[in-house]
């Protein structure tokens, strides 16, 4: 399968990539390699994963030297709608796991439009994309940032999540609202 993975330089879609490109998938990572939190970290992680980082270019697919590991690497924003619409066009995805946001809960109060950006742009952005380029299907990854002042421990998919107290989490209880819609409306 050829799978679009996005935030590929983070904990959580490196692990994925990895995985995945050792399975025998093909694997394309996707990350704006942000400053969030240390940019060498995300390096690093794409250096093990046979990326020459001094080859990243923003909007330049990039291949592992890593013989038979079917993984490159792009570095592109989900908000950048023409350049996305490029590389769902010439990749025809069979699926695409949707990682990348702007994290961080205190950093959604000191920078709002990122979060708007980046978490709704972007995610419209890639429902799109699945939409118009005949994506099978589409996992991403929500919060547990969404479940607000819920007392009742542990959470549960089940759980109200109407109260979001940050604007991180309204952006990501907004995301699955989007996906609902999404899925309901075009499969």
């Amino acid at each position: 399968m050829k799978i679009l993975v996005t935030g590929a330089a983070g904990f959580i879609g490196f692990h994925l990539a990895n995985q995945l490109a050792k399975l025998g998938h093909h694997i394309i990572g996707l990350d704006n390699l942000n400053d969030y939190y240390d940019v060498n970290l995300k390096l690093g992680r794409l250096k093990e994963l046979g990326i020459d980082t001094k080859a990243i270019i923003y909007d330049e697919l990039v291949p592992s030297q890593q013989p038979n590991f079917a993984f490159s690497f792009l570095q592109l924003n989900l908000e950048d709608k023409e350049n996305m619409e490029v590389l769902f066009k010439e990749e025809q995805f069979d699926l695409v796991i949707n990682l990348a946001a702007q994290a961080g809960v205190r950093f959604s109060l000191e920078q709002p439009f990122q979060y708007l950006n980046s978490n709704l742009t972007g995610f419209l952005t890639v429902l799109e994309c699945c939409r118009h380029y005949g994506v099978k299907k589409l996992i991403y990854a929500s919060s547990s940032s969404v479940y607000g002042l819920n007392e009742k421990i542990p959470f549960s998919v089940n759980d109200a999540v109407d109260h979001p107290i940050s604007l991180y989490a309204a952006t990501k209880k907004s995301n699955e609202l989007m996906a609902y819609t999404y899925s309901h409306l075009f499969g």
